[in-house]
């Protein structure tokens, strides 16, 4: 006989599952508890952030920099590479993986999104929802304010713009920007 995946297998697979499942209500409790801690901290408590940051996130490289507030649902499945960071107010919802490479930069404000819910209402109305990964790929820099959507990746080397909503793929080595962004231009390595 086969056993059913549980609800975090189901929700980290991308398949409908149930946020109120009581092992996946303990997990958001312990994020929302270290997130509070990480947010109380003061600057001269680096060593402390540091602590917490390895606790809440999954995996984090060296340098890893995160500017309190930060918000995120479980932690656990954020991969961070070296020297990511992250600026004031940033979100990341990460009912799926979020896989971050090398150097990459995000400014103020900025939400990754890896949650997503049905269309149908119908659907909408049983309270299931599912969520595609999200992966930024080495020295990429995410402006203020940009929505990452879910099952987005973005390219090696790539700019987003400030206020930007990235709903598909952006490739390596461009400038993209807007609502819904869109690649403006390429960028070579003396830009």
């Amino acid at each position: 006989m086969t056993k059913s995946p549980t609800e975090k297998q189901k929700m980290l697979a991308g398949e409908l599952y149930n946020a109120k499942d009581p092992e996946l209500m303990a997990d958001q409790r312990r994020a929302r508890l270290l997130t509070r801690a990480l947010n109380a901290s003061s600057p001269d408590q680096q060593a402390e952030r540091t602590r917490l940051i390895g606790e809440l996130i999954g995996s984090a490289g060296e340098g890893v920099w995160i500017e309190p507030p930060f918000y995120c649902d479980y932690g656990s499945h954020i991969t961070l590479g070296r020297d990511v960071f992250f600026n004031f107010n940033c979100v990341v919802l990460d009912v799926c993986p979020v896989t971050i490479g090398n150097h990459v930069l995000f400014g103020p404000a900025v939400q990754i999104y890896t949650a997503t819910h049905p269309l149908s209402a119908a659907e909408r109305r049983t309270g299931l929802e599912s969520g595609k990964p999200v992966a930024i790929d080495d020295d990429v820099w995410v402006g203020g304010g940009a929505i990452i959507c879910p099952g987005v990746s973005i390219g090696a080397r790539s700019v987003i713009g400030a206020g930007s909503v990235v709903t598909g793929d952006i490739p390596a080595d461009v400038f993209a920007a807007g609502n819904p962004c869109r690649v403006i231009r390429s960028i070579g390595a003396d830009d």
